[in-house]
């Protein structure tokens, strides 16, 4: 790590905002829906074996659980003077900055940056999976992954092969039912979506998916805000032909739990699985926060005490300062323009390795003060999604 002058000066040359280097992530499953601007030349440059470049992560101080053989796989870098051999991990400049970076609220409550947002684009459905309620992480020492969903109309040029997801399963389910399906994952496909419940994806809305619920993602270019996590268990053995094995159904099990099934089960949060009114309580339209002339600010990730998200749309010519009292990562997902001192732009294609001006991170500081974004296009909305932590003051129901 380099010392702290170093990072200050980078964060000082910006005035409070740094830009970050492009973080790509491949899985060893599905195929890639290519609609996260990647050159189709480079969805296998990280290599065969790691498999495509299915995600991008935002603002991420996590790596990935599911490939060790990367080295930071999965956590963020600050680009410096366009120089890839000049970057800096972003979590060692949180590590020296602390509060100047991300305010005195995050610092004191987690010590550190506590969420990271992604894009994920899978052509096919994701597995019914879950993410180990907070019980069950305390039991294998990990933290449990909350996670937001909104779906960008400018990253869906097409919804893949199926825009539904699922969540949880149907109130009439029984806990033997679930036991009986989960119990043929090395000698049959166990069908577990027979008994969940779909939603048909509506682009430009959100849902709320707290740690403990079963759900299989639509195929749809996701934004994910979400908590410092990348744990999870499988319970759907066969998706879209393509076949898991019982290791992914005992994922983050304590030691000689990995065929209890009572130990696996209680992984998911019951409740919040068999609610008969799940998307009352999780479906996220956006609501207003701020609007003025030539722009207009929504929340699109909302209602919980983890993770929130803004858009900002400006429109052609026009120029705001806005100040949201809370440090954030962003995504700059549609137009060009400026924001503090920096030019930004949405890419059209972006090579493996080619820096953008399209993701950057704000400081407490310089957020609590306000941030001027222009848009210099005579023609088309500059689009800004925003991700923050806990402490944005998000509103905690639909208004």
């Amino acid at each position: 790590m380099a010392d702290q002058s170093m990072y200050k000066k980078v964060l000082d040359k910006g005035d409070g905002i740094v830009n970050m280097v492009p973080n790509w992530v491949p899985r060893p499953f599905f195929s890639p829906g290519k609609r996260i601007r990647l050159h189709p030349d480079d969805y296998y440059a990280m290599g065969m074996k790691s498999g495509a470049i299915v995600e991008r992560w935002f603002s991420s101080i996590t790596k990935v659980e599911t490939d060790e053989s990367i080295k930071h796989l999965g956590m963020s870098f600050v680009n410096v003077e366009g120089d890839p051999e000049k970057k800096l991990l972003f979590k060692d400049m949180i590590d020296a900055l602390g509060e100047e970076l991300i305010g005195k609220t995050l610092m004191e409550k987690y010590g550190t940056w506590p969420m990271y947002s992604k894009f994920y684009d899978y052509n096919e459905p994701l597995f019914h999976h879950v993410h180990h309620r907070e019980e069950a992480c305390k039991k294998v020492g990990v933290l449990p992954k909350h996670e937001h969903y909104f779906f960008p109309k400018q990253y869906n040029n097409h919804l893949g092969k199926r825009p539904i997801t699922f969540f949880g399963f149907d109130p009439s389910v029984t806990r033997e039912e679930i036991i009986e399906r989960l119990s043929t994952f090395e000698s049959q496909d166990g069908r577990i979506l027979e008994l969940s419940r779909g939603y048909q994806i509506e682009l430009g809305t959100g849902w709320f998916t707290p740690a403990g619920v079963v759900h299989a993602p639509g195929s749809l270019c996701t934004y994910e805000p979400q908590w410092n996590s990348d744990v999870m268990a499988l319970w759907e053995n066969v998706v879209d032909g393509e076949i898991f094995d019982k290791s992914w159904l005992s994922n983050f099990l304590p030691a000689g739990k990995e065929n209890d099934m009572d130990a696996i089960l209680d992984v998911a949060d019951w409740d919040l699985n068999m609610l008969p009114n799940y998307r009352e309580k999780f479906f996220r339209p956006p609501v207003s926060d701020k609007k003025g002339d030539g722009f207009v600010q929504n929340w699109v990730c909302y209602g919980n005490d983890y993770v929130a998200a803004k858009e900002l749309t400006v429109q052609p010519g026009a120029s705001v300062k806005i100040a949201d009292g809370a440090p954030y990562g962003c995504v700059v997902v549609q137009g060009r323009g400026e924001i503090g001192k920096f030019i930004c732009e949405s890419p059209t294609l972006i090579r493996y390795g080619q820096m953008t001006a399209d993701e950057f991170f704000v400081s407490y500081g310089r957020s609590a003060e306000g941030v001027v974004v222009k848009n210099t296009s005579p023609v088309e909305p500059l689009v800004i999604l925003k991700h923050f932590g806990p402490d944005c003051n998000m509103p905690q129901k639909k208004q």
